[in-house]
């Protein structure tokens, strides 16, 4: 017998050998309907894995995103499948699990019509009635590699001939369809019901613009229609929100194909950028920080010494200077924060130190990933550092949650948190990281937050981290802020304090974010807005509207008082009618507008509209400054 320790922890004993999907069906034949694949001591693995000692295990279902990402998988294979049976001469790539679905990546002479589209969808639906089993094997490299020759696959022979030696080459086979994969996959094609192919791109062969431009077909599935059409009206929704169709509309933003991932900020958009800038810069100095600013550019030695040359080189833009270094663009703040710290001798009297940054960071995301502010390879993250003693980490911990919920509580956003521990590239020793992901656990405790996720092997290398996850108007969830715990940093770049006694003693490092990225939290917040942000966030707060030119003299004195009174105002002089005016500025997302004719001129007062309730009525102009001084303070 072997013991085996759930999710909740509870332990039960069961006959060695035993399949996962056999474990599932003891627990509850329901369970087991709905089973789509298991963490076995942290390890993605299929239903059909037997179990042969003691272990920990998850059964996955699609609530859990590694269930997601089982059933997408599995989803992508009835894709290709398709796709084989109506196009023999296709030869297929790749087809992973991506947020929200999946996709194949093709080679094919010409494009795919709606009409294609629809026998393929029609196709995939033909093959899950078909109950296919979904089958696990492996083969030697060579019989793998003549495997796909025979079936004139030459992307999967290129694939396989680029695998380690001693990788295990396995496939999954379901009818007639044979695909080179590591898996795993549900049991059979009959759990997936619903299926949407949403639209066809192209992509280059392994991401790289020197090979073969494939076609990309994306699509998503799900294991109830119900669910499928809850999504489709969220990608409705979503569109209608689509920050970089907004960004356009308002002026805010735009981007140019001169200069992929980067967004030109336009002056109403600086505006936003600048009033958070603001908010952030109070925010820290309420929290105790300092505010720091560090070089782009940096020689490779630093990196070295950081660990992220060996850990992070690829993500990097490098090159080499005339005098025979290497240069590289950061990719992170903390080593620039690490040598402004040792440029003093600090005592333990001057912990814990806390700098903050607007770091302008650089980011080699591959062309294919980049997707308007949500990923761009310019970004500027709201980074900061904090260099404590062990004894003081968990009072620092607790003082960036309470931030974290402060600042997420601002924007309407609800939060969750996840602890993600150990990678297998980690450095230093086992021992340190038990502490410091004790340290975290125990932090999240002591603030009331008993529910979390674990994210198992997504720590930095240097060190586990808390992950805040927050979730917009459409449901979607975004990695936004973080907190991570550094023992190893600090040792490796020397950092040193003199405690009480006068010894040195290495300081432990947390490295945060609130925001992750302006870039990111920007696109987020407009489309949790649709653009209408907030009176205090506002690019233009009010625009005031004089019924015809004889009022414009009356309109310009209020535009230079609220102006004056840090208001940000227009007045709109066009000789266009009244009407015209307020459903300019309501199509502009103006939290008010301000109507000016003969009796307001005569009175001292403005006719008030505001923006989603209307005509709210007359008010002296004095009291209206008053209330939206208020409102702007507030930032609600």
């Amino acid at each position: 017998m072997i013991k085996i320790t759930f999710k909740d922890g509870s332990i039960r004993e069961f006959e060695k050998g035993i399949s996962v999907l056999d474990v599932a069906t003891k627990l509850s034949e329901g369970l087991a309907r709905i089973s789509l694949g298991a963490l076995v001591n942290g390890e993605l693995s299929d239903l059909r894995k037997q179990l042969t000692e003691d272990s920990k295990l998850t059964i996955l279902t699609f609530d859990d995103d590694e269930g997601k990402d089982v059933f997408w998988h599995s989803s992508s294979h009835v894709l290709a499948q398709a796709i084989k049976r109506l196009y023999p001469n296709v030869k297929l790539a790749i087809g992973p699990a991506i947020t929200n679905g999946f996709y194949y990546d093709i080679d094919v002479e010409g494009s795919f019509t709606e009409g294609d589209i629809a026998k393929l969808e029609a196709e995939m639906q033909k093959i899950v009635k078909e109950e296919l089993n979904i089958e696990y094997f492996e083969l030697s490299r060579t019989d793998a590699i003549k495997l796909m020759e025979e079936r004139n696959e030459p992307y999967k022979v290129e694939l396989i001939s680029d695998l380690p030696e001693d990788v295990v080459i396995s496939f999954y086979k379901q009818g007639e369809f044979v695909d080179l994969c590591a898996g795993p996959h549900v049991m059979n094609t009959k759990i997936i019901k619903a299926i949407k192919i949403l639209n066809v791109a192209g992509a280059y062969w392994r991401g790289s613009e020197k090979n073969k431009m494939l076609t990309r077909i994306y699509a998503t599935s799900f294991p109830k229609k119900s669910l499928l059409d809850e999504y489709i009206v969220m990608l409705e929704e979503a569109k209608r929100r689509d920050h970089k169709k907004i960004g356009r509309e308002l002026n805010l933003f735009t981007f140019h194909p001169e200069a992929p991932g980067a967004c030109f900020w336009h002056p109403r958009g600086l505006i936003l950028w600048q009033q958070l800038e603001n908010f952030w810069r109070e925010m820290h100095k309420s929290y105790g920080y300092t505010e720091v600013q560090t070089p782009g550019l940096a020689k490779k030695i630093l990196w070295e010494t950081s660990g992220h040359w060996d850990h992070y080189q690829d993500d990097m833009y490098h090159f080499d200077a005339d005098e025979g270094e290497t240069l590289c663009l950061k990719p992170m703040d903390c080593p620039f924060d690490i040598l402004i710290y040792n440029t003093t001798q600090h005592s333990y009297k001057d912990l814990p130190v806390r700098f903050n940054e607007l770091g302008r960071i650089f980011r080699n995301e591959k062309s294919g990933q980049l997707n308007g502010l949500f990923r761009v390879r310019q970004i500027t993250q709201d980074d900061a550092h904090i260099m404590c003693t062990e004894e003081q980490v968990l009072e620092e911990i607790s003082s960036i949650i309470k931030m974290q919920q402060m600042f997420y509580k601002t924007f309407d956003l609800k939060i969750s948190y996840f602890l993600s521990t150990r990678p297998d590239d980690y450095l230093g020793e086992i021992e340190v990281w038990d502490k410091a992901e004790d340290d975290l656990r125990n932090a999240l405790k002591l603030n009331g937050i008993t529910e979390y996720g674990i994210k198992d092997k997504d720590g930095a290398f240097y060190g586990p981290k808390i992950d805040v996850q927050a979730k917009d108007a459409l449901g979607r969830t975004w990695q936004l802020a973080t907190i991570q715990l550094d023992f190893q940093l600090p040792g490796r770049f020397n950092m040193n304090y003199t405690d009480k006694s006068g010894e040195k003693k290495t300081p432990v490092m947390i490295h945060r974010a609130v925001f992750g990225s302006f870039e990111r939290f920007i696109g987020i917040i407009t489309e949790q807005f649709e653009g209408a942000f907030p009176t205090w966030l506002s690019p233009v707060q009010v625009k005031v509207l004089p019924i015809s030119d004889k009022f414009n003299d009356y309109a310009k004195t209020i535009v230079e008082k609220l102006i004056n009174n840090n208001v940000r105002a227009e007045f709109d002089a066009r000789a266009e009618k009244i009407g015209f005016k307020i459903r300019e500025a309501q199509l502009e997302k103006t939290p008010y507008m301000l109507v000016v004719g003969e009796n307001e001129q005569t009175t001292a007062t403005v006719s008030v509209r505001k923006r989603g309730e209307g005509d709210i009525g007359v008010l002296p102009i004095d009291e209206f400054l008053k209330n939206i001084l208020a409102e702007i303070k507030d930032k609600k």
